[in-house]
């Protein structure tokens, strides 16, 4: 799919690497491999995702405990 052969992943694999990442423990191994696969685009959208549920979570977490 890319230009010159190299193997692009799937939005959900982009996914998953964010969401380890938010969590810190990501090997080097898959690092490295997460940065010849992912598509920039998918890791974005997919970072701009999990902060804004993150956000919405910490919201609705601080309200449930004030009101």
């Amino acid at each position: 799919m890319s230009d010159n052969g190299r193997r692009r992943s799937s939005f959900g694999q982009s996914l998953r690497a964010v969401l380890w990442s938010f969590l810190g423990v990501r090997k080097r191994r898959d690092l490295e491999a997460d940065a010849t696969q992912l598509n920039p685009l998918h890791v974005v959208v997919a970072a701009v995702i999990c902060a804004a549920i993150f956000i919405g979570v910490l919201i609705f977490v601080v309200r449930l405990v004030v009101g």
